[in-house]
């Protein structure tokens, strides 16, 4: 049982939010937040009882997940005593508080008598520790929990901001409280082996999702779980046409559940690119109503085959990085998820409007890492280039073309760009010459290498296909615009 002294101890000099806190969760629930001062008394006796299990203890706590002010402020000191290389005992503790003149403020030699005789063997350090760090965790929910409510009760808050601020205070508790794991080599070596037999017997990488393009998928060994690939290209390049192909081998081909966040354009738009790109039928030519019989019959006939794919298309206009995780998560809890793609960053909703815009895009582009490493998906998500790309000798983009933030190559894992040398053409026959060829540059890759992949562009189509010996031969005419 917490001693009369240290139960009035309790909560002072934590500040301000904390004190707050507390008591809404006092007020709503009427009851005192979750706490252990036996197992925080007992981490405390423990490390003055043998100092070497110090590191283990820290491995789990700080001095901010002690309840008691003056167990957090014992602990500091001792985590200081350590890090100076002072010899941990009750001696020169002591003499430290009083120099510091908090050793009456903290109970005096009466305390420490009585954290001597909290613990009857340091060998439970961790396993007390671990008590002490779920209490802290239970706390801070409940903290956050308590500025939810506030927040939710202000007439003058948006519901939408409302809920993204409570994402955030969530999983920064996640990020701040979630221990970290360290792997022997022996653990990790095992691992890796059996990942790579899994290769050699499929005959690629066994982890990657195919994007149904030979010569990337071999360059990457497909799309992997965690990865955040940033596909970005200017205007009328067709980085939308290639992102949809890849969504369409996964979904239609692979049968893999993709989710496909729209922000630009709406399902029904993306319906009619996927129906015309899949049955060789011109776009251009089904909005203006001039497709013939046949064409149409061949329209039906991809509709039917690709009703049952696995792919669910969020049209919403307008959607912050909170909703879209939320959406993603729905959808891997109820069907499972072999890919993301976004359509695209400049255009989601930052959390804090009020924020920089580059602190905005910088954000969204963690919290999109963040989302492929927590449900293990690739997250396929497009971008813009700034003008300057236009500038340079070749028009052909590089890393410091990416628009708005450094961020978003610090964080991806892939960064390619869509290239298309015939757009850049003003001349007809120099736009023959290169009519139908097309790259994507891959700039950046975590754990592979870079290059360019050579691909051939079905403008009628607005379809991407693996580039062949003969790709320029006989294409379809050109029609309609020039946007994708």
């Amino acid at each position: 049982m917490a001693s009369g002294r240290e139960n009035g101890r309790n909560g002072k000099g934590r500040g301000a939010r904390d004190s707050q806190s507390n008591g809404l969760a006092q007020d709503f629930l009427g009851r005192t937040p979750p706490q252990s001062p036996e197992a925080e008394r007992a981490v405390l006796g423990s490390l003055l009882l043998l100092p070497e299990v110090f590191d283990d203890v820290a491995l789990l706590v700080s001095a901010e997940d002690f309840s008691g002010d003056a167990n957090a402020r014992l602990y500091r000191h001792i985590q200081n005593m350590h890090s100076e290389g002072v010899s941990i005992d009750v001696v020169l503790l002591v003499q430290r508080l009083k120099d510091a003149g908090e050793y009456e403020s903290i109970g005096g030699g009466a305390y420490l008598a009585e954290i001597g005789e909290a613990v009857p063997t340091a060998a439970h350090a961790e396993y007390y520790a671990k008590i002490v760090r779920e209490k802290s965790i239970l706390r801070s929910l409940i903290h956050a929990g308590a500025d939810i409510l506030t927040d939710a009760f202000d007439a003058g808050m948006d519901p939408r901001s409302v809920l993204s601020r409570a994402e955030e205070r969530v999983f920064s508790i996640l990020e701040e409280k979630g221990q970290g794991q360290v792997n022997s080599i022996r653990d990790v070596l095992q691992a890796s082996l059996a990942r790579m037999n899994d290769r050699m017997q499929e005959g690629h990488d066994a982890g990657g999702v195919e994007s149904g393009f030979d010569d990337f998928d071999e360059m990457t060994g497909g799309m992997h779980g965690s990865e955040l690939i940033i596909l970005a290209a200017r205007p009328s390049m067709g980085k939308t046409a290639l992102a949809m192909n890849i969504v369409e081998h996964v979904a239609v081909d692979c049968g893999q559940p993709v989710l496909f966040v729209s922000l630009e354009m709406s399902a029904i738009e993306l319906a009619d690119r996927l129906l015309c790109s899949r049955a060789r039928v011109s776009g251009h030519r089904l909005r203006n109503g001039q497709i013939t019989g046949e064409e149409s019959s061949k329209l039906i006939q991809v509709a039917g085959e690709i009703s049952s794919a696995p792919l669910f298309i969020d049209d919403s206009p307008s959607r912050t990085m909170t909703e879209i995780s939320a959406v993603a998560r729905r959808i891997k809890r109820r069907d499972g998820l072999g890919l993301i793609a976004i359509d695209y960053l400049q255009l989601i909703d930052p959390d804090q409007p009020s924020d920089p815009r580059q602190e905005q895009v910088a954000k969204i582009a963690r919290r999109l890492k963040g989302l492929a490493r927590e449900l293990d998906v690739p997250v396929l998500c497009l971008g813009q280039l700034n003008r300057q790309v236009e500038n340079s000798r070749d028009n052909k983009p590089q890393l410091s073309n990416l628009r708005e933030s450094g961020a978003i190559e610090q964080d991806a894992d892939v960064v390619m760009f869509v290239h298309r040398e015939e757009y850049y053409q003003t001349n007809e026959e120099d736009r023959e010459r290169c009519r139908g060829e097309a790259e994507l540059l891959i700039r950046k890759q975590r754990n592979g290498p870079v290059g360019d992949v050579k691909l051939t562009w079905l403008h009628d189509y607005t379809r991407f296909v693996n580039a062949a010996p003969q790709r320029y031969d006989d294409l379809p005419s050109y029609g309609g615009d020039d946007s994708f």
